[in-house]
């Protein structure tokens, strides 16, 4: 689904943190007018936890959890940024995974459509971004979105598209339930 995508298994929080090093020294970063080290790329960091415990009959139960850690980069205005050629370029894949999100987060958020027991389309389709998040967004997950705003008065527009965007997200309501193998609760 995303090229350099890797699934590694790591015992210890030394080896994850390890990997979760390796992929930010692989992100692109670079300069534009408005940020000496823009994010060029959003970054995804997924931890499957798995514990296998002995119940009281001695049968074995299995829990899983899932993190998913997501650092989007910035929406770009291109006249702001001064972007040119393959920072433009990047830019503008940046904004189609921004308007991709967008459009699952109202999808999801669409509180009147969801009351009314309407069927709701959610199109997780529209990018690799919204693809890898299908399950944290919309599946058997709690979220929570962090915003990271500037405090500069030059971007107040930015500032408030952002608080926007977050305050949507925030209306997302799932039903997260436990995770355990149905198996060993039937026994």
């Amino acid at each position: 689904i995303v090229v350099g995508l890797r699934n590694t298994t790591v015992t210890s929080d030394v080896e994850a943190m390890n990997i979760l090093n390796t992929g930010t020294m692989n992100r692109t970063t670079a300069s534009t007018l408005m940020n000496r080290t823009s994010s060029r790329s959003h970054a995804v960091f997924i931890v499957n936890l798995q514990q296998t415990t002995r119940g009281s009959v001695g049968d074995d139960v299995t829990t899983t959890s899932r993190f998913t850690f997501v650092d989007l980069a910035g929406s770009e205005r291109l006249k702001k940024t001064g972007a040119e050629g393959e920072r433009a370029r990047e830019g503008i894949k940046i904004n189609e995974g921004l308007l991709a999100l967008g459009n699952v987060i109202n999808a999801l958020a669409d509180e009147g459509r969801l009351a009314r027991g309407e069927k709701v389309h959610v199109p997780y389709r529209q990018s690799k971004l919204t693809r890898l998040l299908q399950d944290a967004l919309g599946g058997n997950s709690q979220t929570l979105f962090l915003a990271c705003v500037s405090p500069s008065d030059t971007n107040a527009n930015e500032t408030l598209s952002t608080l926007q965007y977050a305050n949507r997200a925030r209306n997302i309501r799932n039903a997260p339930t436990r995770n355990v193998d149905a198996t060993a609760l039937e026994l």
